[in-house]
C-alpha cells in the first residue's frame, strides 16, 4: 500500500507525517519534506509513532464495568442515563469532558450536541490546563482568541524570546527551524525561565527570574520602553486603546525577583533595539494563577511598539496538543461558543440557535475543569462523559478526583486503552479509534488546518468519536441533527459556520472551504475565504474589539504571595521530559522512548539536596498539603535552590506512586480558570529503601513493591523497585512478579553484600532476571535491555555486564537512532569529535529532530549530560 499523507498525534506543531502501511497492522514513518510545519522534520516522538500502533492494551468492545456489551446497549445506557438525569435534575447536572486530542470534527459534534441540544455549557477540555489563559488574554487584547503570528516569523525575527517554554524539549521541530537560521545568520535567543532547561542551554541568554515573576519582568519592560522613547505613537495612536493604565500599573509593578537589575537592563536594552522581535511562551505562563495577566504582559509590550502582525514579530502561544487550536475553534471551553463566538451574547447566542436549529442554546458559561470535577463531587453533576484524556492523573488534587469520578452517579469514558487511572472510575467504557484510524482535521499552532487521514483498519468495534456522540445524540431524540455519515460533512458544516463569525467582525472564517473535496484538502492557514488564504494578523490593526482597537491590558503582580512555610519549605515545579508525552498511554508503548528517561524522578539543586541528606538515586518521597509521591532523585542544579521539578507523565499505569497530579494545589487563574501546575507548596526526604532492585521479565509484571516503575523494553519489560522490607523468599517473591510459578530459579549470592542475582527459567528460556542490593543496583542496564530476549543465557544476564568484545552502549541520549552514552563517548575520544556538527556526522545523533544536542554539548566538556545521571540508567 502507498504512503499515506497524515499530521503527528502529539504536540501544536502540527507536523506533517508519511505513513506506510506494512499490511500486519503497522507502518512505517517518516516527516512529510511537503508539510509546511516540519517540511520532513520530526522528534523522537513523531519518529517513534511506528512503535506505538499496537492492539496489546486497546479497548476493543464497550465494556460495562467487567462485562462486554454491545454497541446498542451501551448508547442505550449513556442516552438513558443522560436524559434520566436532564429530566429529574436540568441540564446543568450532566457535562462532558473532552480533548485537544480529538479531532475537530469529533469535538464540533460533542460541543453541539452539549450547548447546542441538551442546553447546557457544561463541556470543558484538558486544554484547559494547556492554553486557556492565553486564549483569555488573547480575547482581552485582541477582541478574539487569535494567534497574529505564523511558523516563519520565527525565521524572519532577529531576537527570539522564550517565555516559560522548554522549546527543544517540547517543541522540538521548532527549535531547529530556530536553529537551523541562526546557523546562516545572527539571530539572539533569549530563554526566561528558572529552571536551566535543553532550551536554556542553547540560548544567549537566560533570565531565570523566580516562579510567577513574569508580569513584573514584561512591566518592567514597558516601563523602560515608554521611558527609552521606544513607543510606536503611530500604532498606538491609530489602533490601541488602554495604553495609559496600562503604564501606570507597570509603573506600580516591583521588579522581578530572582535576577539583578543589570540582567533585566540588558535584556530590556535588547529587546527595545530590535525591531524585528517574537516572544514565544507556552506552560510556564499559562499555568499560573496570574496566567492570564502574564499573557497581557508580554501582549502589552508588542501593541506599545507596533511589533505585531509584521514579518518576524508578535507574540506567539505555542500550544501542547496536536488540536487544542481546532477545539478552541469549535467552541470546546465552557465560556466559548462554536466559531470564536461569545456565549455572553444574546445576538450571537440567537446566531448559533438559528444555525443549529435549536430552541435550547445555552445561555451561559459552564462549568472549567476544576469546577467540574469538584461537581461531581457534590453530587450537583450526575453523569460525565469523558474523551480521550486522563483527568485521574493530569488534573490538580487528582486524588480527589478519582473519589469524585466514583462518587458521580454515571460515568462513562471514551478510550483507546483499556488501563487507565480513569478508566478504572467507569461505569462504562467506549472503545474509539485511535491516531491512525481515525479520519478528520486538526489545527495546529499558527492556525494551519491539516488533515489527519486513516491508514489502518479499525479494530475490534471501535469507532469513530464522533460517530458515538451523534449515536447518542440520536438516541436522545436529536436525530434530525445528528445525520452525519462521515467526517467531510461535520467540516463542511463547521465551514459554513464561520459564516457567522465573519458576520460578527470575528476572525474564524473558512467559507474558502465550504464544498471542498475533503479528502484532498491540503495543510491550509485561516482565515480561508475568496479573497485571502492565511497569513498574519493585526500589522495595520483591525482588531476584532467594537471599535477595532487593541486592549493594553493593566496588570499587577499583586495576586502570588510566597507559598512556602515550615512545614512545605520549597515549591513544586511540574512539566514535561523531551520523549514521553501527557500520561504516556501512546509514548509508555514504545520501547526506544523508553530508554531516555525510565522512571519519574525529583530533581533537586544541590544545596537543597545537600541540607536534607539526599543523594543521586535516592529513592524520595514529596509530600503537599494534598498528597504525596514516591520518584527517584535527580541532583542538579538545573533547578534552582528551594524548588524541585517533577514530570507530568507517570500514572499508576507505569509506577507505584510516582504521578504528580495528587500533590498539585487546585489554585486557578480567575479569569481563565487555568490551574497553577507550576507552584505548589512540598516537603522532600530521603525514603529510607531496605532494598533495592532491578529487573527484567518477558511478561508483564505485577510488582510488589513500596516504590516501582516499569518501562517497555524489546523483550518484555524493565524495572526499578526500593521497598522498606525485603522479602523473605526472593524466588518466591521473583515467581510472582514474573507471573512464572513454575519456572526454574537460578541464584547468585554475594553474602558479604547481602546481594543477589536470579533468573528464572521456564521451557528452556529466561522469562526473568532480578537484581537486588541494599543500595541502588550497579549494573549495566543498557546492556541488559539490550541483552533481554528469546535467545538470550542467564548467565549473559547475571554477569550484569558485558563481556568481553561486547559493547555496553549506555544509557539513550539519541533516541531517534538509538545511541547511548558510551558509544558517543567512545567515538568523541577515539575520532577525536570536537563539536555537536561532528558527533552528528559521525554517528547521525543530532541530526534528526535535535533534541539530544545539548547533551552531546555536555558530553564534549560542557556541561552535563542527562544520560550521565543515575536517573533511568
Amino acid at each position: 500500500m502507498s504512503c499515506v499523507r497524515t499530521t503527528c498525534p502529539y504536540c501544536g506543531v502540527g507536523c506533517g507525517v508519511l505513513a506506510t502501511p506494512d499490511g500486519k497492522g503497522g507502518a512505517g514513518i517518516k516527516g512529510d519534506p511537503e508539510h509546511p510545519a516540519n517540511f520532513g522534520r520530526l522528534c523522537s516522538k513523531g519518529t517513534a509513532l511506528g512503535d506505538t500502533l499496537g492492539l496489546s492494551d486497546r479497548l476493543l468492545y464497550p465494556m460495562a464495568g467487567d462485562r462486554r456489551v454491545t454497541w446498542d446497549a451501551a448508547i442505550s445506557m449513556v442516552a438513558e442515563r443522560f436524559t434520566q438525569s436532564i429530566k429529574q435534575h436540568g441540564p446543568d447536572s450532566v457535562g462532558f469532558y473532552v480533548s485537544g486530542q480529538l479531532l475537530t470534527e469529533d469535538y464540533y459534534v460533542a460541543n453541539k450536541l452539549m450547548k447546542g441540544f441538551i442546553g447546557s455549557a457544561n463541556i470543558d477540555t484538558n486544554s484547559r490546563l494547556c492554553m486557556s489563559s492565553s486564549v483569555a488574554g488573547h480575547r482581552r487584547a485582541f477582541g478574539t482568541d487569535t494567534v497574529p503570528g505564523i511558523y516563519e516569523d520565527l525565521e524572519q525575527a532577529d531576537l527570539i524570546v522564550l517565555v516559560g517554554s522548554n522549546l527543544a524539549w517540547c517543541h522540538p521541530v521548532l527549535h531547529q527551524r530556530i536553529m537551523a537560521v541562526r546557523e546562516k545568520r545572527p539571530v539572539t535567543i533569549v530563554t526566561i525561565d528558572p529552571r536551566s532547561t535543553a532550551t536554556a542551554k542553547q540560548s544567549d541568554m537566560h533570565l531565570r527570574i523566580d516562579n510567577d515573576e513574569d508580569v513584573p519582568l514584561f512591566n518592567g519592560l514597558l516601563r523602560y520602553l515608554v521611558d527609552h522613547g521606544q513607543i510606536n505613537s503611530d500604532y498606538v495612536n491609530a489602533h490601541v486603546s488602554g495604553m495609559e493604565d496600562a503604564i501606570a500599573a507597570a509603573r506600580t509593578t516591583p521588579p522581578p525577583a530572582g535576577v539583578t537589575s543589570e540582567e533585566c537592563q540588558n535584556f530590556y536594552r535588547l529587546w527595545a533595539d530590535t525591531k524585528r522581535v517574537v516572544t514565544i511562551y507556552s506552560q510556564g505562563v499559562n499555568q499560573s494563577s496570574t496566567g492570564t495577566d502574564k499573557v497581557n504582559a508580554i501582549i502589552n509590550c508588542h501593541l506599545a511598539t507596533g511589533r505585531i502582525g509584521l514579518p518576524g514579530t508578535g507574540p506567539f502561544s505555542v500550544t501542547g496538543q496536536p488540536n487544542a487550536m481546532g477545539g478552541r475553534e469549535v467552541g470546546g471551553l465552557a465560556n466559548m461558543l462554536a466559531v470564536h463566538l461569545d456565549i455572553d451574547n444574546q445576538n450571537h447566542r440567537a446566531k448559533v440557535a438559528d444555525f443549529w436549529k435549536s430552541k435550547r442554546v445555552a445561555d451561559r458559561q459552564g462549568l472549567k475543569a476544576v469546577d467540574m470535577f469538584d461537581a461531581c463531587a457534590r453530587g450537583q453533576i450526575k453523569a460525565l462523559w469523558i474523551m480521550g484524556t486522563n483527568p485521574a492523573v493530569s488534573m490538580p488534587r487528582a486524588t480527589a478526583v478519582s473519589d469524585a469520578l466514583r462518587a458521580c452517579d454515571f460515568v462513562v469514558v471514551s478510550d483507546v486503552v483499556t488501563k487507565t487511572d480513569t478508566t478504572a472510575c467507569a461505569d462504562l467504557l467506549l472503545p474509539a479509534l485511535a491516531w491512525g484510524e481515525k479520519d478528520g482535521t486538526v489545527t495546529n499552532s499558527e492556525r494551519r488546518i491539516s488533515r489527519q487521514r486513516a491508514f489502518l483498519s479499525a479494530p475490534g468495534e471501535a469507532r469513530a468519536d464522533w460517530q458515538i456522540i451523534s449515536d447518542v445524540a440520536c438516541k436522545m431524540g436529536f436525530s434530525d441533527a445528528f445525520t452525519y455519515t462521515r467526517p467531510a460533512e461535520i467540516f463542511d458544516e463547521f465551514a459554513r459556520m464561520t459564516s457567522l463569525s465573519a458576520q460578527e467582525g470575528l476572525d474564524l472564517d473558512l467559507s474558502g472551504l465550504v464544498g471542498t473535496d475533503y479528502d484532498r484538502i491540503d495543510p491550509v492557514q485561516w482565515p480561508v475565504t475568496a479573497k485571502e488564504v492565511g497569513g498574519r494578523f493585526y500589522g495595520g490593526g483591525g482588531f476584532h474589539t467594537p471599535d477595532g482597537r487593541a486592549r493594553m491590558v493593566p496588570v499587577t503582580a499583586l495576586a502570588n504571595p510566597t507559598l512556602t512555610e515550615a512545614d512545605y519549605p520549597l515549591l513544586l515545579n511540574t512539566g514535561r521530559v523531551r520523549d514521553q508525552w501527557h500520561t504516556m498511554t501512546r509514548t509508555g508503548t514504545s520501547p526506544r522512548l523508553g530508554k531516555h528517561i525510565a522512571e519519574p524522578f525529583v530533581e533537586i539543586n544541590p544545596v537543597d539536596a545537600q541540607a536534607l541528606a539526599i543523594a543521586d538515586a535516592d529513592i524520595v518521597r514529596v509530600d503537599s498539603p494534598f498528597g504525596h509521591l514516591l520518584a527517584r532523585a535527580d541532583v542538579s542544579d538545573d533547578t534552582p535552590k528551594g524548588q524541585v521539578f517533577v514530570p507530568i507523565h507517570w500514572s499508576s499505569r507505569w509506577t507505584a506512586q510516582g504521578k504528580p497530579g495528587p500533590l498539585v494545589a487546585a489554585d486557578v487563574d480567575p479569569v481563565s480558570g487555568q490551574p497553577a501546575l507550576k507552584r505548589t507548596k512540598v516537603r522532600i526526604e530521603r525514603f529510607a529503601a531496605d532494598w533495592f532492585g532491578f529487573a527484567l521479565s518477558a511478561r508483564e509484571p505485577e510488582p510488589r513493591a513500596a516504590y516501582w516503575a516499569k518501562t517497555r523494553i524489546g523483550g518484555g519489560w524493565k524495572l526499578e523497585l526500593a521497598g522498606r522490607k525485603a522479602p523473605g523468599d526472593w524466588e518466591t517473591y521473583a515467581a510472582e512478579l514474573f507471573g512464572a510459578p513454575d519456572a526454574i530459579p537460578i541464584s547468585v549470592i554475594d553474602a558479604k553484600k547481602n546481594s543477589r542475582r536470579l533468573a528464572l527459567i521456564d521451557q528452556g528460556r529466561v522469562v526473568g532476571v532480578l537484581f537486588t542490593s541494599p543500595e541502588p543496583v550497579a549494573i549495566s542496564r543498557a546492556y541488559l535491555t539490550d541483552c533481554f530476549g528469546p535467545e538470550a543465557k542467564a548467565a549473559d544476564l547475571l554477569a550484569g555486564i558485558p563481556g568481553q568484545g561486547r559493547p555496553d552502549p549506555g544509557p539513550t541520549v539519541c533516541s531517534c537512532f538509538n545511541i547511548g552514552v558510551n558509544t558517543l563517548l567512545d567515538a568523541i575520544v577515539s575520532q577525536q569529535l570536537m563539536t555537536v556538527e561532528q558527533i552528528g556526522e559521525s554517528l547521525g545523533a543530532g541530526t534528526n529532530c535535535g533534541s539530544c544536542r545539548p547533551e552531546l554539548n555536555a558530553l564534549l566538556g560542557n556541561g552535563r549530560a542527562r544520560a550521565e545521571r543515575p536517573v533511568g540508567t
